[in-house]
């Protein structure tokens, strides 16, 4: 056996860690967004965001698709809903929960544009801005810094994100409102939530309506989404644009071409008829008028992939 001692020995002990530092070396760790459904919490600004997340195993980190769910708060059913778009588009899949205790409709269908007490907040405390920040938190953690954003919202998720596209730079590709329940006419005649009337002149001059017209909005309708429900907006105001869904959306489009024809103001956005869908987010979802949507021509589809078991039931 040979023995160290002296300078030389302690000079060793330096050099040497010690065999339980060795052995107590940490894992790798895992990828931040694991493959398949997953459920994450993200600090947006000021709250704490329950977010339901879909990644393909396949998917090539070139998209990012953030769902809005519906008046039900149901997040995590409409990533269950979601999960074929995510494969059929190559695309992760990224729905955060606002729910009703903390985000009651003046702050989901109306993102927060107006205090409790009728006054403007002002543009940090909107609800909107909480979205760039959930997707710069899974752009981060999912390695996709480039990933190009679309977004879609069905029912109040649709009424979220017409308003969105009428005040908020979102970022993204396009802004598609599925069968919103009531729509934001670019006109001051009707009060907010309908139109611009009674908000500041900042928020409802020309310039505003102009940048209205030139965001990337689809309004994507089903056509037997037509009839009464228990979650239509019956107001004087809702029903002054129509009896359903289908004839709400058409009259935003109809205004929209009429005032940019009147106004010689560009119009991006489109419209999307899927037709008999009625107020399902599973089948506007589902249906292949869905890619028309959200890119305006069909896309390469990542290979397919079968149908995950134990899918729940559609809900708005």
């Amino acid at each position: 056996m040979v023995h160290f001692a002296g300078p030389f020995a302690a000079a060793l002990l330096l050099v040497v860690p010690p065999l339980a530092a060795q052995a107590a070396a940490p894992a790798p760790a895992p990828p931040a967004v694991a493959d398949g459904r997953s459920e994450v919490r993200v600090q947006a600004g000021p709250v704490e965001l329950q977010v339901f997340l879909y990644r393909p195993a396949n998917w090539s980190r070139q998209r990012i698709l953030l769902v809005m769910h519906g008046v039900e708060r149901n997040a995590d059913e409409y990533r269950d809903h979601a999960v074929p778009m995510g494969d059929r588009f190559d695309a992760l899949v990224v729905a955060p929960k606002f729910d009703k205790q903390r985000f009651p409709s003046r702050l989901y269908q109306r993102g927060g544009v107006l205090r409790e007490d009728g006054t403007a907040a002002p543009p940090a405390e909107w609800t909107y801005a909480r979205l760039p920040e959930v997707v710069a938190a899974v752009r981060r953690d999912a390695a996709a810094p480039d990933a190009k954003l679309y977004a879609i919202g069905h029912s109040a998720g649709g009424q979220f994100l017409v308003r969105c596209a009428a005040f908020f730079e979102l970022g993204a590709e396009r802004i598609v409102a599925a069968n919103p329940g009531s729509v934001l006419l670019p006109s001051v005649e009707q009060p907010f939530g309908y139109g611009f009337g009674g908000l500041p002149a900042e928020l409802s001059n020309d310039e505003q309506l102009r940048r209205y017209l030139a965001a990337p909005l689809t309004l994507y309708l089903g056509t037997g989404d037509d009839r009464h429900d228990e979650w239509l907006d019956t107001s004087a105001e809702a029903m002054a644009q129509g009896s359903g869904r289908h004839q709400r959306g058409l009259a935003l489009w109809w205004a929209g071409k009429a005032l940019a024809a009147q106004r010689g103001w560009p119009l991006q956005w489109r419209l999307v008829e899927a037709p008999g869908v009625v107020h399902e987010h599973a089948d506007m979802f589902a249906h292949d008028k869905c890619a028309e949507a959200l890119f305006g021509a069909p896309v390469a589809a990542a290979p397919a992939k079968p149908a995950a078991a134990g899918a729940t039931a559609p809900g708005k």
